[in-house]
């Protein structure tokens, strides 16, 4: 019923042929690396390490700025010298500005960039074929800015030994809200080399609730909650083997999830060496260990101590969840009525309510009361007939006639999302808005009646906008781009929450499918 934010966010695996690859090292820091320079704060700046094999596929180092203002106007210089009897640091990446070689130092340029964008490189890493596992150098990156001074940072390129983990087959379980579905999810060792343990990482929608936290696994408490989590085998796999995890391994389908239903997670596998550097991505957010019983797999064979790489990430599975049943929700969308003079600037705050009883996420498309600007705009909307980049949207887009919102918080019963809009008063005599909402594209929720409001500007009488199911004038704006008809971009989920997910998947190496694509998704009205 939802729109699918795992397929989307998680399509194209294949299609980029690494997944997870560009963290893929240990978490400590490598020999002679000032501490502060791992530590630039002012800057924010981060850089994932990577581990290649020379029989492996190409992964990818990310430069980014979590600083709270992204740089627009900035330097990078990449000194390569320490790796580069071993690896190739490619200058082909998907990079905002002009870049130049001199030697094995790399500059890139970037002027007067008024985009909102955390990246400010992408650099493609391959091992040699005389590289040997083991050998490893720093990249030193240099950041300067007209203003602010310089920041350096340092990641580490690897070289290690290529394992080859594949995950499948892709499953289907099905259960009622409240009941736990069990779940074999298996690993094959493919390759020609012993894996020296493996890493079972599992992402997927919120009808995912994992029905134990074992203590050899860990489970997202930051970004995703519980429905991102790994869990660490030790058990060495032999080339060949097929393992399975135990029988306690399942899920709980929440008691109020929607039904019927039909949700996609992802499972892949990852050396232990790649989840290590992975997990402690600032990206990523923060996992906690769980404090269950061992999670098991069904098979021991030698340990193997030397660094390692999957050198097939895309070998994953999908998981299908059949939520079956009759369960839905009432999205109510909340409307707004009020007042101000002609040149005034007014508060205007709307959103939807989830009245159950199944929990739900929802999409909103707002119409600004034609005679009125808006001033300002949440950061969840675009414009209707944006098509651009969400990655790189500007914080505040005002003066559009019509946004498309979204959230991807999974509502239940009574919860409530608010958008903060300020809107200016162009015109005399009422003005009349609406918000119209959506519970999931091609769906249909408990009463459609409530799915839209009125946003009214200076109402006779001041009446309230919620709950009046009326069309609304809606149409243009003063000033405002964007404009009646056209297609209904961008919803489904947070874009926030995407933007995040698609820099932390650049990281973990999905390199220039996730930087080069721009994600378009549609309003259902």
């Amino acid at each position: 019923m939802f729109s699918n934010p795992t397929r989307r966010w998680l399509a194209g695996l294949g299609v980029a042929g690494a997944l997870f690859a560009a963290s893929a090292v240990p978490a400590v820091a490598a020999p002679g690396v000032p501490l502060s320079d791992r530590q630039a704060t002012e800057f924010g700046l981060y850089a994932n390490n990577v581990i290649v094999a020379t029989d492996g596929p190409m992964k990818w180092v990310r430069l980014d700025s979590l600083a709270t203002e992204p740089l627009t106007s900035y330097t990078v210089e990449v000194d390569r010298s320490a790796v580069q009897s071993f690896a190739h640091v490619q200058s082909g990446g998907f990079n905002n500005g002009a870049c130049r070689e001199d030697g094995p130092i790399l500059s890139c340029t970037v002027e007067d960039d008024d985009e909102r964008d955390t990246r400010l490189l992408v650099l493609p890493v391959v091992a040699k074929d005389t590289a040997k596992p083991g050998q490893h150098g720093d990249l030193t990156f240099t950041v300067s800015t007209p203003y602010a001074g310089t920041q350096t940072f340092r990641s580490t390129v690897t070289i290690g030994e290529g394992v080859d983990l594949a995950a499948g087959p892709t499953m289907e379980m099905k259960g009622a809200p409240g009941e736990t579905v069990r779940a074999p999810i298996r690993v094959f060792n493919v390759g020609k080399t012993t894996a020296d343990g493996a890493v079972l990482f599992f992402y997927g929608p919120a009808h995912f609730i994992p029905s134990k936290h074992y203590e050899n696994c860990e489970y997202s408490v930051t970004r995703f909650k519980d429905h991102a989590f790994a869990c660490t085998f030790d058990e060495p796999l032999a080339p060949g083997v097929t393992a399975v995890v135990d029988s306690s391994f399942g899920f709980t389908i929440p008691s109020d999830a929607w039904a019927p239903n039909r949700q996609e997670a992802s499972q892949r596998w990852l050396t232990r060496a790649e989840w290590q550097d992975f997990r402690n991505d600032p990206v990523f957010g923060q996992f906690q260990k769980g404090t269950g019983p061992t999670l098991k797999l069904a098979t021991q064979v030698r340990v193997q101590s030397t660094p390692q790489t999957n050198i097939s990430p895309d070998n994953g599975a999908d998981m299908w969840l059949v939520v079956t049943g009759d369960q839905k929700a009432d999205v109510v969308a909340d409307g707004a009525s009020v007042t101000g003079t002609v040149g005034s600037t007014v508060p205007v705050t709307v959103g939807w309510t989830d009245n159950g009883p199944a929990a739900a996420t929802a999409t909103a498309l707002v119409e600004i009361p034609a005679g009125a600007y808006a001033a300002k705009v949440p950061d969840r909307c675009v414009p209707r007939d944006y098509n651009g980049d969400l990655d790189r949207k500007p914080v505040n887009m005002p003066g559009f006639a019509a946004y498309v919102c979204d959230d991807s918080t999974m509502l239940h019963k009574g919860d409530k999302v608010t958008l903060e809009f300020a809107l200016r008063i162009d015109k005399a005599g009422p003005l009349t808005g609406l918000i119209a909402v959506n519970p999931g594209p091609g769906e249909t929720d408990l009463n459609p009646a409530n799915d839209t409001a009125k946003i009214l500007v200076n109402a006779p009488g001041g009446g309230e906008g919620d709950g009046d199911n009326g069309p609304g004038s809606g149409g243009g704006n003063g000033g405002g781009e964007g404009g009646d008809g056209g297609s209904l971009p961008i919803t489904g989920s947070s874009t926030g929450l995407i933007a995040g997910i698609g820099a932390l998947l650049l990281v973990a190496g999905l390199g220039g499918y996730l930087v080069a694509r721009r994600r378009k998704t549609r309003f259902v009205a």
